[in-house]
C-alpha cells in the first residue's frame, strides 16, 4: 500500500508530466475541474428544487422541517453522493462498464439506464412546456393575464379583470361562493389552451403543434450541447449552471420588495416544532434528498468517470451537494416572497395559492407575475431559468445513455462515431416524447414521474450500497480510493456506506410504501389499468438486476452452483483504473512481460512512442513494476 500511496502522492506533485499521461487518450476528459463541478450542479439542482422543495417544507413544518432535511443530507445525500462520483472516477467507466467490480450485478447498471431513459423522455417535455410559456411571454400583455379570451369559463375570475368590481354590485354570499369555485386565468389557459386537457388519460385526442414545436426545439438544443460530448456541454454548463442564479437573485429583490411579501415568506419559514415526531416529515426529507441530488440515475457515475484519476471527488461531492440543498432553500424565498404578494392581494391565507410541481410552475407562480408591472419582463426570466434547470439536468441524462452504450461497445469505430450515437439517442427521446404533448399528455407525465423513478431509484441505489461494501469488500474499495486519492475515506464516511446509509435508504423504501396513494390530478383520479402500466415501468428498471443476475450464473463457471456464485460475484480481471499507469498496486500486470499484459498494455495508447514512455518513468519513481510497466508500454 505504501508504494502506491507514494506514487499517487508523486504524480499529483508533478502536474507538467502528469498532465501527457493523465488524459484518457479515447474517452476525452473534462477541460478542467470547473466544468465538472459545474456540470453536477446543474445536473443536481433541477426543477425539482423550485417547485418541490418548497411545497415540501411549507407542508412539513417550515423551518423545522430543515432539521430533519439537513439530517438526511449528512447522512445519506453527501455519502452516497462521494460513492457514486468515487466509484465512476476510479473504473474511469460509465453506469454499465463500472460493474467490473462485481459482474453479476451489472445489472444495477441496466436498471440506471431505464431509469435515465425515462426520465430524459418526460423531462424534456416539461422543458418544452417552459420553451412554449418563455415564447409566448415576449408580448405587451401576458395571454393569461385576462378572462376575455375565447378559451375561458364564466367562472373564470382575474385578479386584474374588472369583474370583480361590476359583480361587487351582486350581493356578498355570491361574491363569497364565486371566490370558492374561482378559476384563475391562468388555471384555465394552462387546461383549456396549453395542454387542451382531454378528460381522460386513454383519450389522448390531438397532438398539441406548438407544444411539439418547443419538444423539437428543447432535442436540438440537448444534442447541439452534447454534440462534442462533454468537450461541448463542459463550455455550456458555464452558463447554464450559474445563470439561474442570477434569476434567482433578481426574483428575490423583486419579490422581497412587494407587500405581503413578509407573510409568504413566513409561512415557508415558521418552524411547527411538534411536526418533528411525525415519520412523514422524515420521510419526505430523505426522499427529498435522495431524489434531489440524483442518486441512482447513473448521471453522477457517467459525468465523474470523465474525471482525472487523481481529481479530489470528496471534496467535489461536498461542495455539490451543499449547493444543491441551498439552492433548494434559496428558491424557497423566491417562490413565497410572491406567493405572499398575490395571496395579500386576493385577501386569502397564502396555502389557498400555494401550489407544487407544474401547477407551481405554469399556473400559480405566472398569475402572480400578471401582478407586476413590465409582468412579460419577470415572466421570461422565470422561465428562462426553468428551461436552464432544467436542460442541466437533461444534458446529464442523454451524456449517461451516450456513455453506458459507447463504452459498452467500446471499439475504435463507435467512439469515432459518438456524435451520430448522441444523434440517434436523442431522436428517439423526441420521438418517444410525441405522446406527451397529446391532450392526455400531462396524465401520462405525471403518472412517469410518479411511477417510473420513485421506489426502483431506492432499490437500486440499496442494492449498489450493499455490492460495494459487502460483496466486493469495504476494505478493498477503501484501499482503492487511498490510491486515487492519496487518503483513505474519512471514517464518518466509512460509517456511513457501511451502515448507516444503507438502512436510511431501506427507511425510505418502507416509507414509500407505506405512504403509497394511487396517483390522481387535481379532482381525475386514475383507472386501474393506468396505474398497472406506472407499476410495470417502475418494474421494468429493477427486473434487470435479477434477470441479469441469473444470467450471469448461468455462464460462469463451476461445478457447484456455490462456485458459480463466487465466481460471478468476484471483480474481473479488467476492474481498476482504466490507464495503464494508475494500475500500481494490486492492480500491477504481473513483472514477466508475458503476451497477455502485452495485450492489455499496447492498446490503450498505441500512438505514443517509446519517447513518452521514456518521459514518464521518472514521474514513478524507483517503484520496479510501474517502471518495467512504463517502458514496456
Amino acid at each position: 500500500i505504501d508504494t502506491s500511496h507514494g506514487i499517487s502522492l508523486q504524480n499529483g506533485a508533478v502536474p507538467g508530466e502528469q498532465g501527457k499521461q493523465e488524459k484518457s487518450v479515447k474517452r476525452g476528459n473534462w477541460g478542467n475541474q470547473i466544468e465538472f463541478v459545474l456540470t453536477s450542479v446543474g445536473y443536481a439542482v433541477g426543477l425539482g428544487n423550485v417547485w418541490r422543495f418548497p411545497y415540501l417544507c411549507y407542508r412539513n413544518g417550515g423551518g423545522a422541517f430543515m432539521f430533519p432535511y439537513f439530517i438526511m443530507l449528512v447522512f445519506c445525500g453527501i455519502p452516497l453522493f462521494f460513492m457514486e462520483l468515487s466509484f465512476g472516477q476510479f473504473a474511469s467507466q460509465g453506469c454499465l462498464g463500472v460493474w467490473r467490480v462485481s459482474p453479476m450485478f451489472k445489472g444495477v447498471g441496466y436498471g440506471m439506464m431505464v431509469v435515465s431513459t425515462y426520465i430524459g423522455i418526460y423531462y424534456n417535455v416539461v422543458i418544452c412546456i417552459a420553451f412554449y410559456y418563455f415564447f409566448v411571454s415576449m408580448t405587451r400583455v401576458l395571454p393569461w393575464t385576462y378572462c376575455s379570451n375565447p378559451w375561458n369559463t364564466p367562472d373564470c375570475v382575474g385578479v386584474l379583470d374588472g369583474n370583480l368590481s361590476s359583480r361587487a354590485a351582486l350581493n356578498l354570499t355570491q361574491l363569497l361562493n364565486t371566490t370558492q369555485k374561482r378559476t384563475s386565468p391562468s388555471e384555465e389557459y394552462w387546461r383549456r389552451y396549453v395542454l387542451n386537457l382531454s378528460d381522460d388519460i386513454g383519450n389522448l385526442g390531438e397532438v398539441r403543434l406548438p407544444l411539439l414545436g418547443c419538444l423539437g426545439v428543447s432535442w436540438v438544443v440537448v444534442f447541439l450541447c452534447l454534440i462534442k460530448g462533454v468537450k461541448s456541454s463542459g463550455k455550456v454548463v458555464y452558463f447554464t449552471a450559474t445563470f439561474p442564479y442570477v434569476v434567482l437573485t433578481i426574483l428575490f429583490v423583486r419579490g422581497i420588495t412587494l407587500e405581503g411579501a413578509l407573510t409568504g415568506i413566513m409561512y415557508y419559514l415558521t418552524p411547527q416544532w411538534d411536526k418533528i415526531l411525525n415519520a412523514k416529515v422524515w420521510g419526505d426529507a430523505a426522499s427529498q434528498i435522495f431524489y434531489s441530488l440524483g442518486c441512482a440515475w447513473g448521471g453522477l457515475i457517467t459525468m465523474a468517470s470523465y474525471n482525472k484519476f487523481n481529481n479530489n471527488c470528496y471534496r467535489d461531492s461536498i461542495i455539490i451537494s451543499i449547493t444543491n440543498c441551498a439552492t433548494s432553500v434559496y428558491a424557497g424565498f423566491v417562490i413565497f416572497s410572491i406567493l405572499g404578494f398575490m395571496a395579500n392581494h386576493l385577501g386569502v391565507d397564502v396555502s389557498k395559492v400555494a401550489d407544487h410541481g407544474p401547477g407551481l410552475a405554469f399556473v400559480a407562480y405566472p398569475e402572480a407575475l400578471t401582478l407586476l408591472p413590465i409582468s412579460p419582463l419577470w415572466s421570461i426570466l422565470f422561465f428562462f431559468m426553468l428551461i436552464l434547470l432544467g436542460l442541466g439536468t437533461q444534458f446529464c441524462l442523454l451524456e449517461t445513455l451516450v456513455t453506458a452504450i459507447v463504452d459498452e461497445v467500446g471499439n475504435e469505430w463507435i467512439i469515432r462515431k459518438k456524435t451520430f450515437v448522441t444523434l440517434g439517442v436523442a431522436v428517439a427521446g423526441f420521438l418517444l416524447g410525441v405522446p406527451l404533448t397529446t391532450q392526455a399528455g400531462i396524465y401520462w407525465l405525471l403518472l412517469m414521474d410518479n411511477y417510473a423513478a420513485s421506489f426502483s431509484l431506492v432499490v437500486i441505489s440499496c442494492i449498489m450500497c450493499v455490492t460495494i461494501m459487502y460483496i466486493y469488500g469495504h476494505r478493498n474499495y477503501f484501499k482503492d480510493i487511498e490510491m486515487m486519492l492519496g487518503f483513505p475515506p474519512p471514517l464518518f464516511f466509512q460509517i456511513c456506506w457501511r451502515f448507516i446509509s444503507p438502512a436510511i435508504i431501506f427507511f425510505i423504501l418502507v416509507f414509500t410504501v407505506i405512504q403509497y396513494r394511487p396517483i390522481s390530478y387535481n379532482e381525475y383520479v386514475y383507472p386501474t389499468w393506468a396505474i398497472s402500466i406506472g407499476f410495470l415501468m417502475a418494474l421494468s428498471s429493477v427486473i434487470c438486476i435479477p434477470i441479469y443476475a441469473i444470467y450471469k450464473v448461468c455462464r460462469s463457471e463451476g461445478d457447484t452452483l456455490l462456485e458459480r456464485l463466487k465466481n460471478a460475484t468476484k471483480a474481473s480481471k479488467d476492474w481498476g483504473p482504466a490507464l495503464p499507469e494508475h494500475r500500481s498496486g494490486r492492480y500491477a500486470p504481473a513483472f514477466s512481460p508475458s503476451t497477455e499484459s502485452h495485450l492489455e498494455v499496447q492498446p490503450l495508447q498505441p500512438e505514443k512512442g517509446q519517447s513518452e514512455a521514456a518521459a514518464a518513468s521518472p514521474v514513478q519513481g524507483s517503484n520496479g513494476s510501474a517502471h518495467s510497466q512504463d517502458s514496456r508500454l
